[in-house]
C-alpha cells in the first residue's frame, strides 16, 4: 500500500517483500524499502536487506518467520537450486535448516542438509550434526581425533547421524573420565590362580578393552563418573578372557559383580565367576564406600571441555548458549 513498486514484489520477489515486512531484529528495512521505491535493481535492494538473490525462486509459503542469515557463496548458489522443495509444506523448515547448518558448520553442509532433508524430513540433533561436520574438516583439532567416520557430502542422513552419535559417545567418554586415571577403583589389582585382574582406570585402557573384547564398555563413562561402576580386565596368562564390572546391585550396600562377560559379550563360564568372587572377597567390602553421586550431578572435566570446544568457539567468534564456556551436562545431552 505504500508504493506500487513494493506491491510488485509480491510477484517478482516474495522473499524480499516478506523481509521488508517482517525484518530480522538486526536489519533496518527502511534503506531497502527506499531502494525499491526508487526503482533500484532488485539485487541491490536485496543486498541492502541482507537477503540472497537465490531466494527469488521460493514462493510466499516458504516464509513464516523472519528470514535468518543465509549462505550466498558462488558455489552454494549454483548447487542450491537442485535441492529446492517441491512441497510448500516443507519449505519453512527446509529454509530454517539450511540457515542453521550454514551457521553451525559451513555452506557445503548447508547444501547437504538441503538435499538430505528432502529425502528424509527429520530435523533433530542439528547441533550435534553441525559440530560433527565442522570438526570433520579440522585435522589438527582434538575433536577431529575422536571422529571414527568423518562427514562427506555423499553421506545419507541416517549414516551421518550414526557417525555423529558415535562421535558424541567418544566425546562424552573423555568429558566424563578426563585426562587423568580414575583415582579410586574401590578394589585392588590382584591374582587368583592363573587369573589376573587389571583395572581399566583410564581412557586408553577402556578403549583398548572395548576393541579387543568387542564390547561396549566405552559407553559406561556416565556410570563411572557417578561412581556407580568400575571396570576390570580379567586375563589368563596375559590373554584377555573377560571384562568385569563391579558396583552396587539393587539394595545390597556391598560391592558386587554386576557383569562378567567374555569376548563379544559371551557368557563367562561358571569357573570364572567363582574366580572373580574369590578375588572380590579378598577385599574388606564393608569398609568400601563408592561415594555414589546423584545422577547428572557429576562434574565434567573442565580442561577437556575447553580443549574440545575452544577451536569451534574461536572459529565462530562466539560462545553459543547451547555450548557454554563452563561444562554443562544438560547442554551436551541436548545436542
Amino acid at each position: 500500500m505504500r508504493h506500487p513498486h513494493l506491491a510488485d514484489l509480491a510477484l517478482s520477489f516474495p522473499a524480499l517483500l516478506f523481509a521488508l515486512a517482517v525484518p530480522r531484529p538486526d536489519v533496518d528495512p527502511e534503506r531497502a524499502i527506499a531502494c525499491v521505491i526508487a526503482g533500484r535493481p532488485l539485487a541491490e535492494a536485496a543486498a541492502v536487506a541482507g537477503l540472497p538473490l537465490w531466494l527469488r525462486k521460493l514462493p510466499p509459503e516458504a516464509f513464516v518467520r523472519p528470514i535468518p542469515p543465509l549462505p550466498n557463496g558462488e558455489l552454494f548458489r549454483r548447487q542450491i537450486g537442485n535441492h529446492l522443495p517441491r512441497s510448500p509444506k516443507l519449505m519453512p523448515t527446509w529454509l530454517q535448516l539450511v540457515a542453521e547448518m550454514a551457521a553451525l558448520a559451513h555452506e557445503a553442509a548447508a547444501v547437504w542438509i538441503a538435499r538430505e532433508y528432502l529425502r528424509a524430513p527429520k530435523r533433530d540433533h542439528m547441533h550435534l550434526l553441525g559440530l560433527w561436520i565442522w570438526f570433520s574438516g579440522q585435522p589438527s583439532c582434538f575433536g577431529r581425533e575422536l571422529i571414527e567416520r568423518p562427514w562427506t557430502p555423499a553421506m545419507k542422513l541416517d549414516a551421518a547421524r550414526t557417525a555423529a552419535f558415535a562421535w558424541r559417545a567418544n566425546t562424552t567418554l573423555h568429558l566424563n573420565i578426563g585426562q587423568r586415571p580414575i583415582r579410586n577403583m574401590w578394589l585392588n589389582p590382584g591374582r587368583v590362580g592363573d587369573y589376573e585382574f587389571r583395572p581399566l582406570d583410564d581412557i586408553p585402557a577402556i578403549v583398548e578393552e572395548a576393541v579387543a573384547m568387542r564390547n561396549c564398555v566405552r559407553t559406561y563413562d556416565d556410570d563411572i563418573a557417578h561412581n556407580r561402576s568400575r571396570l576390570w580386565s580379567v586375563r589368563r596368562n596375559g590373554e584377555r578372557v573377560a571384562t568385569l564390572e563391579t558396583g552396587l546391585h539393587c539394595h545390597d550396600p556391598l560391592l558386587n559383580i554386576v557383569q562378567l562377560e567374555g569376548p563379544g559379550n559371551a557368557a563367562a563360564p561358571r569357573e570364572l565367576w567363582w574366580i572373580a568372587r574369590r578375588w572380590l572377597h579378598l577385599h574388606d567390602l564393608p569398609q568400601i564406600e563408592t561415594g555414589r553421586i546423584k545422577w547428572r550431578q557429576a562434574p565434567l572435566d573442565l580442561a577437556t571441555w575447553r580443549r574440545l570446544w575452544r577451536p569451534y568457539w574461536l572459529a565462530k567468534r562466539r560462545i553459543p548458549d547451547w555450548l557454554p564456556l563452563a561444562p554443562s551436562r544438560a547442554a551436551f545431552a541436548a545436542l
